[in-house]
């Protein structure tokens, strides 16, 4: 598998995830959302924004447009959960177009994020392993946090094996996404 084959099927794995964790949280009602829990965020909505708002400042860096600190203002964009879920598909769908059109260059192309003391230079490839990484990390959180829910959490922790009988337990949800092996794996276009 080549490097940029590898963040296309990272960034696929990731709206999965996230598909999965939003259906999840769906359906929490909006103070279960809001309730204080034990965990680095103090609820749910809060870790989910914070997600969110992480996926914005990388997302909009690696476009090479970074939006800054501005990604963090307010620091819950959204409270209401249809807008979160709205938001986080977008900027699913925004890191599966990006990866989608990398090449070589692309990957090692140097990324600009603006921090409160320095501008911090990264190459893209580095980049995205972070964002992947702080996705992984905080969905987690609201796994976690979800276990003191009447909602039982989803399986996070799946990648796109081949074999038939784990095709067919993804079979609803890439229904959902539009998502098919051909465009995860590069034998059909987007």
């Amino acid at each position: 598998m080549n490097a940029q084959r590898y963040f296309v099927a990272q960034a696929y794995n990731n709206a999965w995830a996230n598909h999965r964790l939003l259906k999840a949280c769906g359906q929490l009602s909006a103070e279960e959302l809001s309730m204080a829990r034990q965990n680095f965020f103090p609820s749910i909505i809060h870790t989910l924004n914070h997600i969110l708002t992480v996926d914005w400042l990388y997302i909009s860096a690696l476009e090479g447009a970074c939006i800054g600190a501005a990604a963090f203002a307010p620091e819950i964009p959204c409270p209401d959960f249809a807008d979160l879920e709205r938001e986080q598909r977008a900027a699913d769908r925004r890191l599966i177009d990006h990866c989608r059109h990398l090449d070589q260059a692309g990957l090692a192309a140097e990324i600009r994020i603006p921090r409160a003391t320095h501008i911090q230079v990264e190459t893209a490839d580095r980049t995205l392993l972070h964002l992947f990484q702080h996705q992984i990390h905080h969905r987690g959180q609201v796994h976690a946090m979800l276990s003191g829910t009447r909602i039982r959490p989803p399986q996070l922790d799946e990648f796109f094996t081949a074999d038939p009988a784990e095709q067919a337990l993804r079979r609803q949800d890439f229904a959902e996404l539009a998502f098919t092996e051909a465009l995860i794996w590069g034998t059909a276009h987007a």
